[in-house]
């Protein structure tokens, strides 16, 4: 399947962790952990596992839209100004996102490991 080159490419996004080595800020590490996703180049895929990626996304998405939504409103009613409060609210939201669907794919990866070795 061609989309599984999709999902391998998130793991450039561990390319971001070097800004963390070579600069000193620690938070850019965070960012080596989607070096999990090139397994995506490797595996052979299915429909079942395309499915799992596309409900964890979708999970992550929404979450992450709530997490933004709820943020910017808290922010604003404990009197923030509008621009930083979106602008906080965007970047909680994005990673509260990427969170939830790395462990919602790792969840279902582990599942189906389980049930593969019973």
């Amino acid at each position: 399947m061609a989309d599984k080159r999709w999902y391998g490419l998130i793991g450039l996004l561990s390319l971001l962790g070097f800004v963390g080595v070579f600069t000193g800020e620690k938070y850019f590490l965070g960012f080596f952990a989607f070096a999990v996703d090139f397994q995506y180049f490797f595996a052979k895929a299915d429909e079942m596992q395309e499915g799992q990626i596309l409900r964890s996304a979708a999970r992550g998405f929404f979450v992450g839209m709530g997490v933004t939504a709820a943020g910017t409103l808290l922010l604003l009613a404990l009197g923030g100004g509008t621009t930083e409060a979106l602008y906080l609210s965007s970047g909680l939201g994005w990673g509260v996102g990427v969170m939830v669907y790395a462990l919602s794919s790792f969840l279902c990866g582990c599942r189906e490991w389980w049930n593969a070795r019973a």
